[in-house]
């Protein structure tokens, strides 16, 4: 499956999905947990090729929202929770894709024209409420996810990273989420 491919298909996958039910929680963790488990399992995808990979799915879960009017922080939440589930079931290392899932959520919000702040902060919930599941600390998970979020603001402009500085840091879920500079 080409990269193009699976962007794709999550798009069209989560667009079909809230069109048929209005979940939109749900769909995105199943729909990037499952494409997760299924391409990393038929390519041995790993290192590079699995943060690309993520890219795609996330990206996919996205655009795929957007198109249907769907709440792009609920599918921050779940694109991190459905990562953490997809990477557990495959061994893949879960703090380093906590990050690059929350850059590349906040990048793709940007795109979409969606509100930046709201998704990195619902990726660091997202993080939190995953964490569990795959053994790690909630606060390094939710740190993870600031950092990654503040990397891909970074990535946009000093005001984007102001403003997911403001949304993705402090107590969020009940967590402490402290972020060291420089997040580049």
């Amino acid at each position: 499956m080409t990269h193009k491919g699976i962007m794709e298909s999550v798009k069209d996958k989560v667009v079909g999905s809230i069109k048929g039910t209005g979940e939109v929680m749900n769909t995105v963790v199943d729909t990037v947990s499952g494409t997760l488990v299924t391409t990393i399992k038929g390519t041995g995808a790993v290192g590079t090729a699995l943060t690309s990979t993520v890219s795609d799915v996330l990206r996919g879960a996205i655009t795929g929202t957007a198109q249907v009017g769907g709440d792009l922080g609920v599918t921050a939440k779940g694109g991190v929770i459905g990562v953490l589930k997809g990477t557990k079931e495959v061994g893949a290392e879960a703090v380093d894709t906590v990050g690059t899932s929350a850059r590349v959520l906040v990048k793709s919000t940007a795109d979409v024209g969606g509100d930046i702040g709201l998704v990195a902060r619902n990726a660091v919930e997202g993080a939190i409420a995953g964490a569990k599941h795959v053994g790690l600390g909630a606060e390094e998970a939710a740190s993870a996810a600031a950092r990654g979020a503040l990397k891909g603001a970074g990535e946009i402009s000093q005001e984007a990273v102001d403003h997911v500085r403001k949304a993705a840091t402090g107590v969020i879920a009940g967590v402490k989420v402290v972020v060291k500079e420089p997040f580049k």
